[in-house]
C-alpha cells in the first residue's frame, strides 16, 4: 500500500485515481508529459535516465504546487468516481455536467512512468 492509498483511505482493489482530486490528478498527468518531452528531446534509452528524469519532472511540479500553497498530501479525497458513475446510472442522469465530469476524470487517469508514489505525490521526497 503506498502513502496516498493509505491516506485517502482506498480500498486495496480499486485505482488511486478515482479518489485522487482533480488538481493531483492534472499535476501528475503534466510531470508524465514533461518527462515523455524530455525523453524524445534528449534521446533517453536506458531506464535509469527515464526513471531519473520522470521523479525530476514530479519533484518540480510537486515544487510548483508547494510554492501555490498546495500540499497534495493535504487535500481532501474526491468521491468515489465508481459509486458515483454506478449512482447516477440507476437515477438516470447520464447527461448531468456531473457525469461528464466523471467521465473525463476516469479518462484521464494516466499513470505512465514509475511507482504511484515517485517525487511530488508523497511527502517523503
Amino acid at each position: 500500500m503506498d502513502f496516498f492509498t493509505y491516506i485517502l483511505g482506498v480500498p486495496d482493489s480499486r485505482p488511486l485515481a478515482d479518489f485522487l482530486p482533480t488538481i493531483t490528478i492534472k499535476a501528475k498527468d503534466f510531470a508524465n508529459e514533461l518527462t515523455n518531452v524530455n525523453i524524445r528531446k534528449a534521446d533517453l534509452k536506458s531506464e535509469p535516465a527515464i526513471t531519473s528524469e520522470h521523479v525530476k519532472n514530479n519533484k518540480d511540479v510537486r515544487g510548483l504546487l508547494l510554492k501555490s500553497g498546495i500540499k497534495p498530501e493535504n487535500l481532501p479525497a474526491e468521491e468515489d468516481l465508481k459509486k458515483n458513475r454506478k449512482e447516477s446510472k440507476i437515477d438516470g442522469q447520464k447527461t448531468s455536467e456531473r457525469n461528464k465530469e466523471i467521465e473525463k476524470k476516469i479518462n484521464q487517469r494516466i499513470y505512465k512512468h514509475g511507482p504511484k508514489c515517485n517525487g511530488f505525490l508523497g511527502p517523503f521526497s
